[in-house]
Parts: C-alpha cells; structure tokens; sequence
C-alpha cells in the first residue's frame, strides 16, 4: 500500500539542477538524492561540480557534471543530450542557475543588464524548452525565482528583480501550454533570505537589517528551501501547477 510519505520519494527519476556548483544548487542536489534522484549537475565552473557529485554519491545515487551556460540555447539543448545519453530520460529541472547584482539604475549599462536577463530568464526558458521536448508525463520544471519578484529589498536590483518577475510569468506560461498536453508540471520558488553566493555579495550587515521584516526572525535554512524542491518535484505536489510557493519566514506578508 502506498503510504503518504512515499508520494514524496522520487526514487529511480532523473534530475537536472543547474547551477549545482555551489550554494543552494548544492543543497538542492543533495535533498534530490537523498529522495532517491539520479542528478545531471550543470554549471560554468565544472571543477565546483566534483564536490557536488560526491555528496550526491553519498546518498547512493548516481550523477554526471556538465559545463553549461545557460545563456546560450547549445549549451541548455548539450545539458539534456547529456542526460538522455547517460540516463535515458529526465523528470525533474530545478531551474536554478542565477546572477544577482545591485547597479543604480541610472548607471546601469545595457550590457549589465542583458547579462541578468539572459542568465536567469532566458537560461531558465531555454532549459525549460529543451526538457519539454523530451520529458515524460508526470515530469515536473521547478524554477527558482526570488521574492525581490514581488518586493523590493532596497537594494538597486532593476535587472534582477525584473528577471525573477519574468520567471514567474514563464512559469504560468509554460504551465498552461504544457501541464494538460504533456503532464509536464511547472512551478515557481521565490525564496527570501537564505545563505548563497549571491548573499556573500550583500553589504556587510544587510541581511541583519532585513530581519526585523521577516516574522520568522532568522534568515532560511538552505534544507528548508530544499525539502521545498523535492516536495514541488514529487507525486505528492501533482495537482499543483503553474504556481509560486514563496518559502521567505513570512517577509511578504507585510
């Protein structure tokens, strides 16, 4: 008999994380694993991505690396040429590769602000495109947007916030076309504050600032934003669809 919590095992599937070499991309790698998930690492720095396979081994589960830009629509389609190679099939995107900068607006230079773009909108949407071609009903796409989406953390983020406001339309988007003809679920994360690389980057004491705007009191934990992941990529998530779980300890509650 099936039991509730076996809905959310996602043994024997095949994901795809992008941006698996550092950071969140870790945490999601591994939380994917640990449900029973072969992976398909993809990144720009491939020499991150050894780390990555071995927490990934360690879970028992098998994964391949991949040198990715997801900017480039070639690199996205050699991501999953890599995983039907190796693998046979792929069942889960998590969508998650990203740039994060904070330019004033007026003195943003075009160049700036298409390279935010073409990373974490345009990679995500030519990822999205080459797995929907091939993935199987009850697959599901899981891009990672941001609460800068919905509000502004002061920081001058045009092109950033623009980006993940993009996403989240893309996945409504892909969520109509694809849901009821092919199976294929797509949903959206907007996490707020969690520790990442793009954080790191964050003036020194910021993310201490914005507590008091979050009722949770504290920052994320990368796991809390994973098991939020695997539960948006499992059976147990299956009427979900064309949606954004916003995982951020409340702060857009205000």
């Amino acid at each position: 008999m099936t039991t509730v919590l076996d809905r959310f095992r996602l043994d024997d599937k095949v994901a795809i994380v992008t941006g698996a070499s550092s950071g969140l991309g870790v945490a999601f790698a591994r939380a994917l694993a640990e449900a029973g998930a072969d992976l398909v690492l993809a990144a720009r720095r491939v020499e991150r991505l050894e780390a990555t396979r071995a927490i990934v081994a360690q879970a028992g589960r098998r994964a391949i690396t991949v040198t990715a830009d997801v900017a480039l629509p070639e690199n996205a389609l050699a991501v999953v040429e890599a995983a039907i190679k190796e693998f046979g099939h792929v069942d889960v995107l998590v969508n998650n590769a990203g740039k994060g900068t904070a330019v004033p607006a007026t003195r943003e230079t075009p160049e700036q602000f298409r390279e935010v773009i073409d990373i974490n909108l345009s990679g995500c949407y030519w990822m999205a495109q080459a797995c929907g071609r091939v993935m199987p009903p009850g697959s599901a796409i899981i891009n990672i947007a941001s609460v800068a989406a919905f509000a502004s953390g002061g920081l001058p983020q045009a092109a950033y916030s623009a980006s993940k406001a993009g996403l989240i339309g893309l996945t409504r988007d892909l969520a109509v076309q694809w849901t009821g003809r092919k199976g294929i679920r797509v949903t959206a994360l907007a996490p707020g504050y969690f520790p990442s690389e793009m954080t790191e980057q964050f003036p020194d004491g910021y993310i201490d600032s914005q507590l008091p705007r979050v009722p949770a009191g504290r920052p994320g934990d990368p796991e809390e934003l994973a098991a939020a992941v695997v539960f948006l990529a499992s059976p147990a998530a299956g009427y979900i669809t064309g949606t954004t779980l916003v995982v951020d300890g409340g702060l857009t509650a205000f």
